[in-house]
Parts: structure tokens; C-alpha cells; sequence
């Protein structure tokens, strides 16, 4: 991502934003359960077995029923290398029916813009902000080159997020990534960070999963099997 979007003064901010409440950040969902919500619902929490304990968010990535899985961890974009990655490891079982690798990606902190489709893209000037080129008109790209992408405009066209998840690749997109960039980049369209959040939300790749942050995500695919792989 560009210096102007990670410098430390954007870190800051995040990590404010984070002080200030899960709440804003679409999380309230994943607190454990506390006195004021068995208060809610009448009971009190020495009736309930699991106050004390987290209710676990999601069953992402679910069931891997491959021998072979590894975690990518796309945290950055890296010239599409996350899902190079993604590709060259799944490469060797491809002639063999069901396959016996299956690889997870997160995309997570700078990475997370490839889970956006086009019409994101292009509204908030994505890859301009992150100096992203697209390979067929060698300007700024205005859509998700690595997404249903046109004809040999990538080298390795089986790469194309898309191409991967009909392969049985698992892509998990961070939750806090979407809130703090799509505030981030809400100015780029003259919008309200509110409207760029609903356009981000919609705007997800179909068969994409949100998951509650990028770090937890890395973590659940190791705890369900995975290796790790770096894929900034």
C-alpha cells in the first residue's frame, strides 16, 4: 500500500479507532457473553455455563478435508504473489480427482482490496491509492486485475481469485480491514465512511467470507491443520 495510506500516522489512527470500541468495528457480535446481556435476556450469568468463557465467532474455514493444506498470509497485495502462491502450492495434485491440497487465504491489512470487485475498484480509486497497474492498459488499475481477469492479462491465468476458489481454495477477507480501509479510502469517491462501508460490504468477491480480523484468521487455519505461508 502507498506510504500516504501506512504511515505511522494511519497507524495510529487505526489503533485509536480500535481503543474506541469494537462496536464500530462490527465486533460486539464476538464478545463473550457479560452481566448486562444475561440481564437482557433474564438469567444471570452464574446461570449460564459459558459466561466466562468466548463464543466462537465462526466455524471459518470449516471442515478441510485435504491431507495437504496450507495458510497464505496475504497481508499485502505483492503483485498478486499471495495467490501465486495459492496456485504453485495446489500446482502438483492438479491432475488428481478429488485434489489432496487445499489452500486458505487471508486477506488481511493491505492484502485486503483483492476480495473487492470491480465496481469498488474503480469508485475508490484503488489503484491509483496503492499503485497498482493493470497489465493491459499499463495505467492505474480501475478493477481488481487478480478477479475474473481478462485474457492473458496475468501471466499465469490460473492464479485469478476466481480460477482458485472453482479449485477449492478458501478465502477469508479481515473484518477490522474492511471498516478501517473502506473509512480510509471514503474521501477517494466524496463519500461518508458509512456509504464506503456499505459499498465495500456489497462489494465483496462472492464466496469470500468476512472473518472477525485478519490475525484471527491466520491462527484458525493453523489451529484446523494449515502450514504457513508469508504471502507479503
Amino acid at each position: 500500500m502507498s506510504d500516504e495510506l501506512l504511515d505511522a500516522s494511519p497507524r495510529r489512527d487505526f489503533l485509536g479507532r480500535l481503543a474506541a470500541g469494537t462496536a464500530a468495528l462490527g465486533l460486539t457480535a464476538f464478545l463473550p457473553i457479560t452481566a448486562c446481556a444475561a440481564e437482557k435476556t433474564g438469567k444471570l450469568a452464574s446461570d449460564t455455563a459459558t459466561a466466562d468463557a468466548l463464543t466462537e465467532p465462526s466455524d471459518w474455514p470449516g471442515t478441510l478435508k485435504a491431507k495437504h493444506k496450507m495458510a497464505i498470509d496475504a497481508y499485502a497485495m505483492n503483485d498478486g504473489f499471495p495467490l501465486a502462491f495459492a496456485y504453485t502450492f495446489m500446482l502438483p495434485y492438479a491432475s488428481m480427482t478429488p485434489s489432496p491440497a487445499t489452500a486458505v487465504v487471508i486477506l488481511r491489512h493491505a492484502g485486503f482490496p483483492l476480495a473487492l470487485t470491480d465496481a469498488v475498484w474503480s469508485k475508490y480509486k484503488i489503484g491509483a491509492a496503492m499503485k497498482i497497474t493493470d497489465p493491459t492498459t499499463k495505467q492505474p488499475a480501475e478493477r481488481n486485475p487478480f478477479y475474473m481477469p481478462k485474457p492473458g492479462s496475468l501471466e499465469i491465468e490460473d492464479m485469478a481469485i476466481d480460477k482458485l476458489m472453482a479449485k477449492g481454495a478458501v478465502f477469508g477477507a479481515c473484518n477490522v480491514a474492511l471498516h478501517f480501509l473502506s473509512a480510509k479510502f471514503a474521501s477517494a469517491a466524496g463519500v461518508t465512511p458509512d456509504v464506503a462501508l456499505k459499498d465495500w460490504t456489497a462489494g465483496l468477491i462472492p464466496g469470500i467470507t468476512v472473518i472477525p480480523s485478519g490475525t484471527w484468521g491466520v491462527n484458525r487455519a493453523q489451529e484446523v491443520g494449515c502450514s504457513y505461508c508469508t504471502g507479503g
